[in-house]
């Protein structure tokens, strides 16, 4: 039986990596032993109480090491600079170098805000409109989604995305009012009857498109978030629907008095909010997205009503506080599979990891990249991360960030059945499963050029990783059970230690190698070794998994 009962004693290893797998982008064995030690308890409280990192206030022009959205503060004392190439992708890389260093769950966090609220951060040609939205998602990161739904409705670049920007009461747009319903909050459920469907009807997106109405982007600064300090839309009272909307009895019958002005159209879209999570549904389809998101792709009729309906009736009671919900969730026996018999079966390894976090916890793992964001922020934002982790790996991969191929966002999240096994196909596994050897060569492998100057040294991490670096079996085993979801089982143990690291050679064959190389300093016959074996673990079915 499913159970959001709390687990009680220490994580171990296993389970410690598989929590930061899950909620983190930051895994190394570093942290993963720390974990280790903690019960579930001290260690969500811990990642989540944690506040999030970030090296720079805001992203910079990597050649020129200067702030060009804000001039480093918030709310903004400046207008973005129109003289920056490629600022989009400076910001995402900014983001990404936080997220690899960030010790919390906060980054993890932002983005699954960014897959529930789906919008497409290349939509406006507006740098200042894109950095504020990645500033939104980290202050709601862990915090009410209802307020979260709100600002998200007269958001930036929201506005532009989904044409509230042309949602006029003399031109009704109804895009963000269908997808507000139909993804972001309530789900539509069935369809019960004509222009009918379980938890809404085409009437109440109608009525909805007339409380949104007359929000446009507008310049940057016109209006400023009070709680947030940061830039949202400008409310045009003029081009605003004033009558009173009326909704379906899906939502009682509801009505929402027309604003009186620009400052009371902010009341009307928290009426709407209010009406719309007022309904249990709204922190069910809430409860689903995390469930798929942090724990598996799989809802059965056992996980609904164990699971779901006890972790939205949390999310309800604490007004829609996410922490509550994460907590109880990563909490629980059930995130570690412990609520059966069998710890293996369900959650741990089940989940194609998604091409960030493959990304990200693989150079977290290895260590990489070992540029200073401070002195080399050209080789770091500008070579390797804004060129070759987004420009060239995340393209292969099939997911630049926060630019998804639709407004539903990505298939992983929501295409039954097969979720995120979706990350895996013809034109995706090639790249995901050569990341390794393009980080061993420094060359990408699979086009032309080298891989921003970020090379991984098997031989220096070793040193450091294993307990006996001089021992074959201590370093495959050590190397896999950090690695891995699972540790191998014996015949895969011996496929990996025999067959591919000692090549059918002898175990003191290793032996005597590393010896040779700590002595003499030759470290020809060690590399090619590890080079093999490393490459093959990074290859790996299983290592594609978390």
């Amino acid at each position: 039986m499913a159970s959001l009962a709390p687990k009680t004693d220490v994580l171990g290893r296993r389970l410690a990596a598989h929590l930061l797998r899950r909620t983190t982008y930051n895994v190394s064995k570093e942290r993963i032993d720390e974990f280790a030690l903690l019960t579930p308890d001290a260690a969500v409280d811990q990642l989540i109480d944690t506040p999030a990192s970030t090296i720079y206030p805001e992203p910079i022009h990597a050649p020129t090491g200067e702030y060009f959205i804000n001039c480093g503060t918030m709310p903004p004392s400046c207008t973005p600079s129109e003289d920056v190439d490629n600022e989009g992708e400076y910001i995402l890389a900014w983001w990404l170098y936080n997220a690899l260093q960030d010790n919390s769950s906060h980054y993890k966090f932002q983005f699954f805000l960014h897959t529930c609220f789906t919008v497409d951060a290349s939509s406006a040609n507006d740098a200042g409109a894109g950095f504020d939205h990645l500033y939104r998602l980290a202050y709601y990161s862990a915090g009410s989604y209802k307020d979260f739904a709100l600002r998200m409705s007269i958001d930036r670049l929201m506005l532009t995305f989904l044409n509230g920007n042309e949602n006029t009461v003399a031109s009704p747009n109804e895009n963000y009012a269908r997808e507000f319903f139909e993804l972001f909050t309530i789900g539509k459920g069935p369809q019960d009857g004509p222009d009918s469907y379980t938890n809404y009807t085409e009437s109440d997106i109608v009525e909805a498109a007339k409380v949104f109405s007359g929000w446009v982007a507008g310049p940057r600064g016109a209006l400023i978030d009070p709680d947030l300090n940061v830039p949202v839309g400008t409310p045009q009272y003029a081009q605003h629907d004033t009558t009173t909307k009326t909704f379906s009895d899906k939502f009682g019958s509801a009505s929402i008095t027309g604003a009186v002005d620009a400052y009371d159209m902010v009341r009307e879209l928290q009426d709407l909010v209010n009406m719309v999570f007022d309904q249990d549904e709204t922190a069910r389809f809430i409860c689903r997205k995390i469930y798929r998101y942090f724990v598996s792709d799989r809802i059965t009729t056992e996980i609904e009503t164990d699971i779901i309906e006890p972790l939205a009736a949390t999310l309800r009671d604490n007004d829609y506080d996410l922490s509550f919900a994460f907590k109880e969730l990563f909490k629980s026996v059930h995130f570690y599979d412990e609520d059966d018999s069998d710890s293996s079966d369900e959650i741990i390894g089940s989940k194609l990891r998604d091409p960030i976090s493959h990304v990200l916890q693989t150079l977290s793992m290895l260590g990489l990249p070992t540029y200073d964001p401070f002195t080399e922020a050209n080789q770091l934002y500008n070579q390797f991360l804004r060129i070759n982790i987004i420009g060239f790996l995340l393209g292969q991969m099939g997911m630049i960030p926060f630019v998804p191929p639709s407004v539903a966002g990505y298939p992983s999240d929501y295409q039954e059945p097969n979720y995120s096994r979706l990350w895996f196909d013809g034109s995706t596994a090639i790249s995901r499963y050569k990341f390794g050897e393009m980080l061993l060569l420094n060359q990408k492998v699979i086009a032309p050029g080298n891989f921003g100057g970020v090379q991984f040294n098997p031989i220096s991490f070793i040193q450091s990783f294993c307990s006996d670096p001089y021992d074959a079996s201590t370093i495959v085993q050590e190397v896999t059970d950090y690695f891995l979801p699972e540790s191998p089982g014996t015949n895969r143990f011996d496929y990996l230690l025999n067959t591919i690291f000692l090549d059918g050679l002898p175990a003191y064959d290793w032996t005597y190698e590393w010896n040779n190389y700590i002595t003499s300093g030759d470290p020809d016959e060690v590399y090619l070794m590890l080079f093999r074996f490393f490459k093959s673990v990074l290859y790996t079915g299983e290592y594609q998994m978390m």
